[in-house]
């Protein structure tokens, strides 16, 4: 088949710390989280994201070394590079590290790096988790101007902050221009590019589309809310249909 048929193809991980809360909110083991990623995997996505907080309200640190057993797809593991998160990270050795300046106590991501105002304290973290093997991503604003601080820093992707996206997305045209722009200048300077933050079923097809080069998705919220109406298997499919 020619190339120019060829779509480039978007990876779906899929963000397991709301299974986690169902299963902390009555103690013991129900959900099982391993098995529910295992078989996220096996009906269809890509890889498996957590996102560990100190206060382990979600993700427990021992979690991650149990899905680190079991995940046969990309391991990701994304949060705030406090001592014990680097720790962790070094310890587990995951494909990819996505570090998000969240504050602690903050109820969900929602803001990018000042890369500019932190690297002096984000550069040689970067490098010690490259120098392990592990592929580093920024969490960061769909600001074209800033995609150069994200190389100075040493870093490999950007994982574009896609909140704004979706609140604006009644007017999706207009949402989308500085996504585009960003991701043209982030892939002109090397870097992959992944995307997050309230993509669901109803806005992820468009900004799959529009954006060149869209390596990764990490979608958490709106998956596993909406597989309480399709069913996992079910919802697993529809999502990577978007894609």
């Amino acid at each position: 088949m020619p190339s120019q048929y060829y779509k480039f193809m978007t990876k779906l991980s899929v963000n397991v710390n709301k299974i986690a809360t169902l299963r902390n909110a009555r103690g013991g083991n129900v959900p099982n989280l391993v098995k529910v990623a295992s078989d996220i995997e096996q009906f269809g996505a890509d890889g498996i994201t957590v996102h560990p907080r100190p206060d382990e309200r979600h993700i427990k640190y021992q979690d991650v070394y149990d899905l680190k057993k079991v995940v046969k797809g990309e391991f990701n593991i994304e949060g705030y590079p406090n001592h014990k998160f680097i720790e962790l990270v070094l310890d587990v050795k995951p494909h990819q590290v996505t570090l998000v300046p969240d504050p602690p106590g903050i109820l969900t991501s929602n803001q990018g790096w000042d890369v500019k105002g932190h690297e002096e304290f984000l550069k040689p973290i970067i490098a010690q988790f490259k120098q392990a093997g592990i592929r580093v991503s920024l969490f960061m604003e769909p600001n074209a101007t800033v995609m150069e601080d994200v190389v100075s820093v040493g870093a490999d992707r950007i994982e574009l902050y896609t909140g704004h996206y979706a609140d604006d997305y009644a007017n999706k045209e207009q949402a989308i221009k500085k996504y585009k722009a960003a991701a043209v200048q982030a892939a002109k300077l090397g870097l992959g590019i992944n995307a997050g933050h309230d993509l669901s079923l109803a806005n992820l097809a468009y900004f799959a589309s529009e954006i060149d080069n869209l390596d990764e998705v990490s979608i958490g919220h709106a998956l596993v809310s909406d597989a309480l109406y399709y069913g996992l298997e079910e919802i697993v499919m529809l999502y990577k249909e978007r894609l």
